[in-house]
């Protein structure tokens, strides 16, 4: 067997032997750190930001890409605040439906790359400090995960 072949058979088993996916840098600077993981064990995602600095802004500049396993007619997002293990605040909100869809991508199928390179606006004023965990989650009209993600985040901006 060539030595490229064996490499590759052990990066397969490797992957097929792992059930989680890799901790992502979405930004780190001085004052604030944001990582994210997957929680899809199916299915990893792509999301990288300008500057982490202007997390801290109402709007900021941000890029995501998925291959969509599953189709979204309809979707819903769910996001979980979790301190020191505990989730403490709870937000969920229809981002595609019947009658309104606040979203671009609203009505792509299973097997369409969905990508987005653009402003998104947190509808907060600013960001919590500490250290804590969102848990993100958007399912389909099947209630089918379409993507997860937690997100660690550790602030220490001075507002």
């Amino acid at each position: 067997m060539k030595t490229s072949n064996v490499l590759l058979l052990l990066v397969l088993l490797h992957i097929n032997a792992s059930t989680e996916w890799p901790m992502h840098t979405v930004c780190k600077e001085d004052n604030l750190e944001i990582y994210y993981k997957s929680c899809d064990p199916q299915q990893d995602f792509a999301l990288s930001i300008d500057k982490c600095s202007d997390v801290a802004t109402h709007t900021f500049n941000i890029r995501a890409s998925i291959v969509l396993r599953h189709s979204i007619k309809e979707l819903y997002a769910k996001l979980n605040l979790i301190i020191n293990g505990k989730t403490v605040l709870t937000y969920s909100e229809t981002l595609c439906g019947p009658g309104h869809s606040k979203l671009i991508f609203c009505g792509k199928k299973k097997g369409e790359r969905l990508h987005y390179e653009g402003p998104v606006t947190l509808g907060i004023k600013e960001i919590p400090q500490g250290d804590y965990t969102i848990s993100a989650k958007l399912t389909n009209e099947d209630h089918v995960t379409v993507a997860c993600a937690d997100f660690t985040v550790k602030n220490y901006l001075d507002y």
